[in-house]
């Protein structure tokens, strides 16, 4: 049986089993490969973060202490997170949704930015959604990392996580993506997520602020400290039109600029270098 919502990511690809145990065993797979990356980098973060105290963007606040906490519920939202990807792709496949462009890598790139734009809008207007008084209960959980670390990243309720995250369920009726383009912005998403949530600044450049619209990790930690500004993900573009960004963001990150220190990948190399200062 072909596969045809698969078109122009896997052209005619033959799978003997029903669509709905295919997309069931797509959603674990997913789901563990968002686990298993998690960990990964959480883990291989956390080691750099260790090397480099002075990119912390929140200094003197603690952030480690809700660890265990978070980890159990990133557990339950990263499979939410997943499930309207593949919600996604199966309503593409039923013909429940339009038809999917065919994938071709000339048309990759300017589609995935056409998604990463049309999810950032998406986020930005449901994330303020998730702060008024009627949904904030849902987002109160992810608020109570106020200094976010690598493993708050999916700490929150899952029905709030859902929402977020239904971008790749309801976007296939509207704009045909390529089921190629799908997966790719949830994936990028997963890991643009994870250093946006690590609490230290490795991106801050002229390119993270204005009048460039990308971002650098202090853009989501100061929603995380300040609650009331910041609620794009991937571009300022929202928050500037409408007044959200937070005051001091772009100083912020030409600050760090001037003042970032090397990278430090060695323990051995920083405790030489701090030495070197003392004497």
């Amino acid at each position: 049986m072909a596969f045809s919502g698969w078109r122009g990511f896997r052209p005619g690809m033959q799978v003997p089993m029903s669509d709905e145990l295919f997309y069931l065993l797509f959603l674990f797979g997913f789901y563990a490969t968002t686990v298993v990356t998690y960990f990964a980098l959480g883990y291989g973060l956390t080691w750099v973060n260790g090397r480099n105290p002075e990119r912390k963007i929140q200094k003197g606040r603690g952030s480690d202490r809700r660890r265990k906490a978070e980890i159990r519920q990133s557990l339950a939202s990263m499979f939410s997170a997943c499930l309207p990807l593949t919600i996604g792709l199966y309503a593409q496949q039923r013909g429940w949704a339009p038809a999917p462009w065919a994938f071709s890598w000339w048309t990759a790139v300017p589609l995935f930015v056409l998604c990463m734009f049309l999810y950032d809008t998406w986020f930005y207007f449901m994330h303020r959604l998730l702060h008024t008084k009627w949904l904030y209960p849902l987002h109160a959980l992810h608020h109570k990392s106020v200094a976010p670390t690598i493993w708050s990243t999916y700490s929150e309720d899952v029905l709030d996580n859902l929402l977020l995250q239904g971008f790749s369920a309801a976007i296939v009726f509207v704009v045909p993506f390529p089921p190629a383009i799908l997966i790719g912005q949830r994936l990028f998403e997963h890991f643009n997520g994870m250093f946006g949530h690590c609490g230290f600044e490795y991106f801050a450049s002229s390119t993270t602020r204005y009048p460039s619209p990308l971002l650098s990790t202090t853009f989501h930690d100061q929603h995380h400290s300040g609650f009331r500004y910041n609620y794009g993900n991937y571009f300022s573009f929202w928050d500037r039109v409408l007044g959200t960004i937070s005051p001091n963001y772009d100083q912020r990150v030409k600050t760090f600029e001037q003042e970032e220190p090397p990278l430090v990948l060695s323990q051995a190399i920083h405790l030489a270098e701090v030495q070197e200062k003392a004497d």
